[in-house]
């Protein structure tokens, strides 16, 4: 009887511990990506890559093959290759500028990596040069989160370069070669919420899944003027936040687009930014630009000017009265352009 009562404990705390830990398991573990539809090549045009995936593409502006400036586009978090370019068809035609913009792993309709970091991003944009035979060396341009492969393809490919803009670039705030009362004032300017969501990012990027879907906290602040000016806010209603771009942005759910794309952005990297060299002299010539908006309430405009004078041939540019998302500035968009176009 005694032996009986022991075996009925334990099988019922055996029974319990799986029952916890299949609960832990499917808490944590991301899901599949969505499948996309049968007719996912109707939809956008698709290119395949060595290891089988297919990046979803759009091209605009001059022909490829008669182009004197070929700008590969590299969008930022939660976008797709449907953002917006403020720019005239004059402005195409004077600079002769062919643009190319792709959905990155795991957005729109592009197939998500399965081991997705900044150097796998970072070859998808070169691989997707070549396939598209868009020629020998591209300037490449990323906002905001979308600029970390920019700094892969600095590190990476720099040969394949005839410049590269980062517009209000992502910081990592664990890159060794910042000063720790930066990068920590920098982190702390951030809403906690926003601080939290980085710091599992960085330091349990298994744990992220879980995270982002708990019902306990808020992953990232609900107050938009924590991170966003009134012209954000503003230029955000405009822009990002209509029904079809999010649709089609996140098709393939959020955890092997926006999750990964965190994770990407904001684990250790195998370079800091203060190690790049210039890939550009007299016999190659070319730039690099940084554009600073001086409101940006997510860049630290400090961090960046440390970043500046470690890397003098970096090119800053400062914009005053200016936010986050200046991007969607016509104006802004076109200086941006013709900086990288000079």
């Amino acid at each position: 009887m005694e032996l009986t009562k022991t075996l009925t404990m334990i099988t019922t705390a055996i029974a319990a511990v799986c029952l916890v830990g299949f609960y832990v398991y499917k808490s944590v573990k991301p899901p599949p990506p969505i499948p996309l539809p049968e007719n996912v090549s109707e939809i956008s045009p698709r290119i395949k890559l060595n290891d089988g995936r297919y990046l979803a593409y759009k091209e605009l502006g001059f022909p490829k093959d008669k182009a004197k400036n070929k700008i590969i586009i590299l969008h930022g978090f939660g976008s797709s290759k449907l953002v917006d370019l403020k720019i005239t068809q004059e402005m195409i035609d004077e600079f002769e500028i062919y643009f190319l913009l792709f959905d990155r792993a795991g957005y729109g309709e592009s197939d998500p990596h399965p081991s997705r970091t900044l150097k796998t991003d970072t070859y998808d944009i070169e691989e997707l040069a070549d396939k598209l035979q868009i020629g020998p060396k591209f300037h490449v341009l990323g906002m905001s989160l979308g600029a970390y492969p920019v700094y892969g393809c600095l590190k990476y490919i720099p040969h394949r370069l005839s410049g590269a803009t980062l517009v209000v670039p992502i910081l990592n705030f664990w890159w060794s070669c910042l000063p720790l009362n930066l990068s920590t004032s920098a982190f702390k300017k951030l809403p906690i919420q926003n601080q939290w969501t980085l710091g599992v990012a960085h330091y349990f990027p298994w744990l992220l899944y879980w995270w982002m879907t708990q019902k306990w906290f808020s992953p990232f602040s609900q107050n938009p003027r924590e991170t966003m000016t009134e012209r954000d806010i503003e230029l955000a209603d405009k822009h990002t936040k209509h029904a079809y771009i999010k649709e089609s942005a996140l098709r393939q759910g959020e955890y092997v687009s926006m999750q990964r794309d965190i994770i990407a952005g904001y684990e250790n990297w195998e370079f800091d930014p203060t190690e790049l060299s210039n890939p550009f002299s007299d016999d190659n010539k070319g730039s690099v630009h940084i554009w600073c908006a001086l409101e940006d309430k997510q860049i630290s405009h400090e961090v960046l000017l440390y970043l500046c004078d470690k890397l003098p041939w970096i090119k800053l540019h400062e914009v005053p009265d200016a936010g986050h998302l200046i991007i969607h500035e016509k104006q802004h968009f076109e200086d941006i352009i013709k900086a990288a176009c000079s």
